[in-house]
């Protein structure tokens, strides 16, 4: 199975979280649009510029130049202090909503990381649209953007995410290494440094697809094992696994953005299903049974009310989460026009921890063999091959 890898990286971190924390607290101005560094004590004359505004940028100012020489290229240039707990607070939230996707996530630093999606998305689910779909949900949810590499390996998405900013999507298949990679200059490789650049141009190498195709053993004897591990970053073949943590989610959500306004109950029925498919989905992957489910809608006003239940049965059956979810729905939908829908299950325990119980019932048993056929099968053939005949009817009831 091909990898299914996402490298999500904040454009211009520091400064972004820090203009979105200001402006959440009165703030009218901001500072992503004014010339603006973060940067330390002024007063001291040691500080250093952190991270600078697009419009700082533009005056010549530098990151890791000294501020009093920043404030000498632009005097009216406004200087905020570094605030690591806003920092960790953001980098959290992104963290938690990555989880919404995948356990398997890696955090490369503190404002950056890497999703592996291989197993984790419906079959023949484009994972294009669902690193748009993350990419659009940050920028909604919480005002700043990201960048976003695509590929089917972890250095090739690393090198994506650094395309073209701010606020893009690209993609790195290895399928697409001779067009996209193999024509820039060496220096742009993962882990190819200032001090290895004069080196490998002095050899001649100066595209990264002049590394490719040099003679590994000439790039070992030069190098050494470094030699050998920038010719497979260059190739598409560092084999990268993304290091997370192994544990279980404690939650798994999903939530939809919808482009329009929407006003009857019947449609956000039907995509309420859709996402359960997905919640559900995700959870027989993970084993695991949940026992609680919590649906969220957001008006039109952005005014955001959220019911939860606690189910009568540990399950794993998308009848029985979306018949709960679809409780939950007709109790908050007041008649607003609605822009978000999301549903999430909670008090997740695992099968294997399961003793036998109510599960074993006739009718229930019935509803997970349903539900393991359609996985079974959209897995095989893709998942628009099967649906449930709630989706060739108007009325949106699970049989």
């Amino acid at each position: 199975m091909d990898k299914k890898i996402l490298h999500i990286d904040v454009n211009n971190a520091f400064l972004s979280w820090t203009a979105v924390e200001r402006l959440k607290s009165g703030e009218t101005v901001d500072l992503r649009t004014i010339p603006s560094v973060i940067g330390g004590d002024e007063a001291k004359r040691r500080g250093i510029v952190v991270a600078k505004s697009n419009v700082a940028k533009k005056f010549g100012i530098k990151t890791a130049e000294p501020i009093y020489i920043a404030r000498r290229k632009c005097p009216s240039i406004i200087v905020v202090p570094a605030d690591h707990k806003v920092y960790r607070k953001y980098s959290d939230q992104l963290y938690k909503l990555f989880l919404e996707y995948t356990e398997k996530v890696e955090r490369f630093s503190i404002d950056e990381c890497f999703l592996d999606l291989t197993g984790y998305l419906k079959p023949n689910e484009d994972i294009v649209k669902v690193g748009i779909e993350i990419k659009e949900k940050i920028k909604k949810q919480y005002g700043f953007t990201v960048n976003v590499g695509v590929s089917d390996d972890k250095i090739l998405a690393k090198v994506a995410s650094d395309f073209e900013k701010p606020d893009k999507i690209h993609t790195l298949f290895k399928s697409e290494i001779q067009e996209k990679l193999w024509p820039l200059p060496v220096s742009d490789l993962f882990m190819v440094g200032k001090k290895s650049v004069p080196k490998l141009n002095n050899m001649g190498i100066k595209t990264i697809g002049d590394l490719a195709n040099t003679e590994k053993n000439l790039l070992l004897k030069t190098f050494g094992k470094y030699g050998y591990m920038i010719w497979k970053f260059a190739n598409g073949e560092s084999k990268e696994e993304v290091n997370y943590l192994p544990e279980k989610p404690r939650g798994i959500g999903n939530s939809y953005t919808i482009p329009y306004d929407v006003g009857n109950i019947d449609e956000l029925q039907a995509i309420l299903l859709e996402l359960v498919e997905k919640v559900a989905y995700r959870l027989r992957k993970e084993d695991m049974y949940a026992t609680v489910v919590n649906v969220q809608l957001k008006n039109n006003n952005f005014k955001t009310v959220s019911h939860q239940k606690k189910l009568d049965v540990r399950t794993d059956t998308t009848k029985d989460i979306f018949d709960a979810a679809k409780e939950l729905l007709n109790e908050l939908y007041s008649g607003d026009l609605i822009r978000l829908i999301g549903v999430r299950v909670d008090g997740l325990v695992e099968k294997n921890e399961m003793q036998l119980s109510i599960f074993d019932m006739p009718e229930n048993t019935k509803n997970k063999k349903i539900d393991e056929t359609m996985d079974r099968l959209n897995e095989k053939f893709g998942n628009k091959i099967v649906t449930r005949a709630t989706e060739l009817n108007s009325n949106t009831d699970i049989n």
